[in-house]
Formats: structure tokens, sequence, C-alpha cells
């Protein structure tokens, strides 16, 4: 999978999903990447699928996320890239029905939309916000239990 950093005037764009129990949660743009694609085709296939920008150049990775859920069968894993330059207006007409909106948020406002997400994608996030370190960063995660209602998540 590939996420996408992009910042625009008014601060980082950030995409809201409806997941397929009904719940929203706000992410950066991104998603799985198709067999045959590079990471960095696929990503911004996935970002013009999502928000209509086509990004131009890329800079990255800037961070990586591990996460492994041995309960639930999955494990995720994320490669993060900063778009340095795009172009297009943003619209909303995601083909899978995912996202349901997106807006370019102020950074000092990212980690309230992200407060309802996973730690995964909300820890890392708002500690790049913070930093904005050079090079790249691993983020590992271990997800425990198997009921989706009730499950522990540990930062490694």
């Amino acid at each position: 999978m590939g996420g996408a950093l992009i910042e625009g005037a008014e601060g980082l764009l950030l995409v809201q999903n409806r997941r397929r129990d009904g719940r929203v949660d706000w992410s950066p743009p991104g998603g799985v990447i198709d067999e045959g694609e590079s990471l960095i085709e696929g990503l911004a296939r996935e970002v013009r699928e999502e928000t209509g920008l086509r990004v131009t150049a890329w800079e990255g990775p800037v961070y990586s996320i591990e996460a492994e859920a041995p309960g639930l069968g999955w494990t995720l894993r994320v490669e993060v890239h900063r778009a340095t330059a795009y172009e297009g207006e943003l619209v909303v007409d995601d083909p899978d029905g995912i996202v349901v909106d997106a807006r370019f948020v102020s950074a000092a406002s990212c980690a309230g939309h992200l407060q309802g997400g996973h730690p995964w994608v909300r820890e890392p996030l708002v500690e790049w916000l913070g930093e904005r370190w050079a090079g790249t960063r691993g983020f590992g995660y271990r997800v425990d239990g198997d009921d989706l209602a009730a499950l522990s998540v540990r930062r490694l």
C-alpha cells in the first residue's frame, strides 16, 4: 500500500473514508498498489482517483508503517511519500466509493481529524507534522485480538 502527503496553502490534504461497517475516518490519500504497478505509479493513480489531483513529482519515502494483526490474519505494509508538485482541481469521485470527502487541513487541525482513526495512521503523520524529519522512519504496530470492537494496539 502507499500513502501520500500532499500540502497546499491551507494545509495537508486528508480524505474522509466511509468503511464497510458505516463508520468514517480521515487519512492521507492512498491505497492498494495493483499488480504490475510500481509503488509510485499506484500511489499516483490512487491520488488521482480519490482527489482528482495529478502528482507530478514525489520524494521519499518519508515513513513506512507495518502493522501485524495475527488474530485477524493480516499484515499491513504502507510506504508514505510526499508530493513535491501536483496539478488539477480537488474533486472527490472515488470509483471504489470509499472516499466521500477531501480537504486541505491545517497542521494544527490534523490530529483532531485523525482522532477516530487507527493509531498506525494517526501517530506517524502527527509526528511528521511536528518534526518534518529528513530521511525515512519506520513505525511498527502489533494489533492483538480477533474482535474488531475490542482490539488492543501496541506500538513497537
